[in-house]
């Protein structure tokens, strides 16, 4: 079957960087405690200056694909300090695909923007990407889909010179002041939809990851400079790294912020029986219980080991390892094809022979790095 048919379910938006490409078309209440913003902050400091262990003896148990307690970006950055890798410039080439699975509609909800500096033009390159998973309703994946991007950088997202801690703060920012805003609107219009958020900003040579939920990011790393093109070729298989934490109430660190506000965790994980997931926008109902909107927020650098990055929401990982997943891309990409028909081939992978019977949606990130 040819990579072009496919049914309507899939939606695809090509950018590349460089490219004057023509077919370029482009879910938490106000924090009202200073403690919750000084804890967040602190809970993204610089990678030097954060105390992991706890986090990561927790990632390692809340998922087997998960090697964030192993491998993770922020302590594969500790372990380069005496030897820093230079950054070298690279171009960006993105798409996404979706498919509503055996669900009867489709709540998910994409932004793929290689060049998202259009809004506010700087010296940095800035890339913009994310996936909004909805529930109850497609309206929040819909509204963040719309105003995070801009609120992020209303809130201060550098644009020209690189302030590591200036654009967590903006970041942290945009997604409050998106689910003040979301809350307002969905009070106003009586819905009560909710989505947990996956999003990358590319700012310079610095990778920005922040998640609310469940839907995840992984990078595709080699082990070493030296073996980057082996492994671009597919001689050697490419590290999956976890960049994020997912925020459901059965774990202990979750389970324990619920409990705190009154909230209460079922038998069967959920938060008052009912939600899965314990960070997400909207949901205004579960906001006075310990539903919140406050990502993680993490960086790195961008060098030439890192190769892609794939976003997904719940539905790809349900039926993807994370190791499985980059292996797969890798071998489409070893075969020459697009990135458009790589993301098409994962969530036909996911949906057609997987059997995922949820919604798929999937970005696909390749980093090409000028030698």
């Amino acid at each position: 079957m040819d990579d072009d048919d496919i049914s309507g379910g899939f939606s695809n938006k090509k950018r590349e960087f460089d490219s004057d490409d023509t077919e370029s078309a482009a879910k938490k209440s106000k924090i009202s405690e200073l403690k919750e913003n000084q804890n967040r902050c602190e809970e993204v400091k610089p990678a030097s200056e954060l105390k992991e262990e706890d986090n990561q003896k927790e990632l390692i148990n809340e998922s087997d694909d998960n090697q964030f307690g192993k491998e993770n970006v922020l302590s594969d950055q500790k372990s380069q300090s005496s030897s820093p890798v230079i950054p070298l410039p690279c171009t960006i080439e993105a798409d996404a695909a979706e498919d509503k699975g055996s669900r009867i509609t489709m709540e998910d909800a994409s932004v793929v923007l290689v060049d998202a500096s259009l809004q506010a033009p700087g010296k940095l390159r800035c890339a913009h990407f994310a996936i909004y998973d909805g529930h109850g309703g497609r309206l929040a994946a819909e509204y963040a889909q719309k105003h995070l991007h801009p609120n992020v950088l209303s809130a201060g997202l550098p644009r020209e010179l690189m302030d590591v801690k200036a654009a967590k703060m903006a970041i942290l920012g945009g997604f409050r002041r998106t689910d003040e805003l979301l809350l307002q609107e969905s009070t106003a219009g009586g819905w009560q939809d909710g989505a947990t958020a996956v999003c990358v900003w590319v700012l310079g040579q610095k990778v920005f990851v922040a998640n609310i939920g469940d839907a995840k990011a992984v990078v595709a790393r080699s082990s070493s400079v030296n073996d980057s093109q082996n492994h671009l070729d597919g001689v050697n298989p490419l590290k999956a790294i976890v960049l994020t934490r997912e925020h459901k109430a059965i774990y202990p660190q979750e389970r324990t912020r619920i409990l705190k506000a009154g909230g209460s965790v079922s038998s069967n994980g959920r938060l008052q029986g009912r939600l899965e997931v314990s960070r997400a926008f909207g949901d205004r109902n579960f906001k006075k219980v310990g539903v919140s909107a406050t990502p993680d927020v993490h960086s790195f650098d961008l060098t030439e080991r890192d190769h892609f990055i794939i976003l997904g929401c719940d539905g790809l990982w349900g039926v993807f390892g994370a190791s499985d997943a980059v292996d797969f891309v890798q071998k489409q990409l070893k075969e020459g094809l697009s990135v458009t028909a790589v993301s098409r081939r994962l969530v036909r992978e996911a949906v057609r022979e997987r059997h995922c019977k949820d919604n798929c949606t999937v970005i696909v990130i390749v980093f090409k790095h000028h030698m």
